[in-house]
């Protein structure tokens, strides 16, 4: 049962971007609509639990909710730049190797010897397992220049991730209190991402992506129990799985194209990414 539950975060994180992806419109309004679901779910979260709040929590926790939405924005527009199946494990490789170097020089992660070669070993295996999932075997100007912007997105996509974990691991926040004022900061920053925007902020899709923020939510509060039932490192390393779904998804129902040789380095790819972020797990431990 415990292993279950450990499965949920990566079940709900790979189904999301699939999800998304069919209910469809702009970047903006998706993230307004997913930071919308993740702060009902954050409301229905506080009326059941016994956050401590003080003046550091509010503000860090707001300004790490805002990180995420900087990050998830650029996961989405990446979306229409490259699709959802090369897009996830790049991203997903991305943040483990930005968040792990965090973790190694300002918390001193790793601290023996061992988790040096093991953690080190993992990075690289990363970013090797990147360089594969981003191969195009028949480029031309539009694809290559998609695969440009791609690439940009997704790293400013990938600082946004980390400021949102890093925040709060700097200022030792419990994720449970942190859940109503990151999901307050999701929201704000969404709203003011859209500012410039002469799209409509609500539309359809606006409400529909409701949905998906809720499944971000269940899987960040699988998480928070499935680090106290099965460890920080195994939950951690389990919840990597959803790269598997969605990527696979992005091919399987959502159409995207790959020749039989990117099809190949796209899974060995995402099977690096996979190892390397175990291997980050286990030299968390």
């Amino acid at each position: 049962m415990n292993i279950v539950i450990a499965l949920i975060p990566a079940v709900m994180w790979g189904i999301m971007p699939l999800v998304v992806s069919k209910i469809g419109g702009k970047p903006r309004q998706q993230i307004i609509g997913t930071t919308l679901g993740a702060l009902l779910f954050a409301i229905g979260v506080f009326l059941f639990t016994n956050p401590e709040y003080t003046t550091t929590i509010l503000i860090a926790s707001f300004v790490s909710g805002a990180f995420w939405s900087l990050g998830q924005m650029n996961q989405f527009r990446a979306f229409t730049q490259v699709g959802v199946s090369k897009t996830m494990p790049l991203s997903t490789g991305m943040q483990l190797v930005g968040t792990s170097l965090f973790g190694v020089f300002a918390f001193h992660e790793w601290g023996t010897t061992s988790k040096l070669v093991i953690g080190f070993s993992a990075l690289a295996l990363i970013i090797f397992g990147i360089f594969l999932t981003s191969y195009q075997q028949h480029k031309d100007e539009n694809s290559g220049q998609n695969m440009k912007k791609g690439l940009i997105t997704l790293v400013i996509s990938s600082v946004g991730y980390v400021g949102y974990v890093v925040i709060t691991q700097w200022f030792n926040i419990s994720g449970w209190d942190a859940i109503l004022p990151q999901a307050v900061g999701m929201v704000v920053a969404g709203l003011l991402f859209s500012i410039k925007s002469s799209e409509k902020r609500f539309t359809k899709q606006t409400w529909l992506n409701m949905i998906p923020g809720v499944m971000w939510a269940t899987g960040n509060l699988a998480l928070l129990f499935s680090n106290k039932l099965v460890g920080i490192a195994t939950g951690f390393s389990l919840s990597q799985m959803g790269v598997v779904i969605s990527t696979i998804g992005g091919i399987l129902f959502l159409g995207e194209k790959k020749t039989k040789k990117e099809l190949v380095l796209v899974i060995i790819g995402v099977i690096l990414v996979i190892i390397g972020g175990t291997m980050i797990g286990i030299a968390k431990s």
